[in-house]
């Protein structure tokens, strides 16, 4: 069986391409695909689309009520076609994986890259802008910061973006120590 970037990658690709071809704004299609993505990673869904007696407009048709009853505009026009085609194809299961695909099209676009800033506590804005601008400058490019604590950390941060992983807390140090002390 394939993975299931390989099977996403054209999906998120024509739908970039269709964004930008007919003057769509992409970051609002990459907000809808991820409100589709966490639609469809709901294993409710996932089971009642597996099943051979529902049909691809049932299917379409949670979806919608989904974001309806979320409070949720209507889908786009665009989004309703690229649902439809998604479903039709049998492909739920790689909504989330064309999300992320489609946000690094477009960060790659934008001269963006996201970014993970990991924290053994909560960050206030105005650490996170001082933070964000230094790790701008540490890693050479503009990032998209998004913030998770954890505990476990006992202190500091780690930045994971894309591949790289910048480690700065007080458990990486620890580690560092019993390695050394054992070795």
């Amino acid at each position: 069986m394939a993975e299931l970037a390989t099977i996403a990658r054209p999906y998120a690709e024509a739908l970039f391409k269709a964004t930008t071809g007919a003057g769509v704004d992409p970051v609002s299609a990459a907000a809808w695909l991820d409100e589709l993505a966490a639609i469809a990673d709901r294993p409710e869904l996932r089971q009642l689309a597996g099943n051979p007696k529902v049909t691809a407009d049932q299917v379409f048709a949670l979806f919608t009520q989904v974001l309806k009853d979320a409070a949720r505009a209507a889908l786009p026009e665009m989004a309703g076609n690229f649902l439809r085609t998604v479903i039709a194809n049998g492909r739920i299961n790689v909504l989330t994986q064309v999300a992320q695909q489609f946000r690094a099209l477009l960060n790659r676009r934008n001269g963006f890259s996201d970014a993970v800033v990991y924290s053994a506590f909560p960050m206030d804005s105005a650490a996170l802008s001082e933070v964000g601008a230094a790790l701008q400058k540490r890693f050479g490019r503009k990032l998209n910061l998004a913030v998770q604590q954890d505990p476990s950390l006992i202190g500091g941060i780690r930045v994971v973006v894309g591949d790289e992983v910048l480690d700065s807390s007080v458990k990486a140090r620890l580690e560092q120590m019993k390695a050394a002390l054992t070795a």
